[in-house]
């Protein structure tokens, strides 16, 4: 199953979270370090999900880049 991640800079580093996943999250100081732990935090997520007999939510976010003129 593929999930969007929304990855966001921040002050000291990077967040990343899953919008189909509610309270999945990770940070790190690096985009990279940041991306790793949201995979690690997905598998985390939905082995935790199976365990308490949670159904596991189906992909459902999309992302769109959407240029504008903000001058």
């Amino acid at each position: 199953m593929k999930y969007l991640v929304v990855v966001e800079r921040g002050g000291e580093g990077w967040g990343a979270h899953v919008p189909d996943l509610p309270g999945c999250i990770a940070a790190g100081e690096t985009r990279e370090e940041a991306l790793r732990l949201i995979r690690e935090a997905i598998a985390l997520h939905i082995e935790k999900l199976r365990e308490t007999g949670e159904a596991v939510p189906c992909a459902s976010s999309e992302g769109e880049v959407i240029e504008v003129d903000a001058a």
